[in-house]
């Protein structure tokens, strides 16, 4: 299962990339709440949780 993930994201730096960069801004927006006005946890939240999807499509793919 995580083998099947890493070679996936290997094959595919640039879905890689966008996947945590996805990831990271979430993390990075619940880390800072105070600072982003508009509903950090939803926001932050759901970069999280798109992320976490982005990472776990690979198991799905056809590939």
């Amino acid at each position: 299962m995580i083998k099947k993930i890493c070679n996936y994201l290997k094959k595919h730096p640039t879905y890689s990339a966008f996947v945590y960069l996805i990831t990271g801004a979430g993390v990075g927006v619940l880390i800072t709440y105070p600072f982003v006005q508009t509903h950090p946890l939803r926001w932050g939240g759901t970069l999280v949780v798109l992320g976490v999807v982005g990472l776990i499509y690979p198991l799905f793919s056809e590939k």
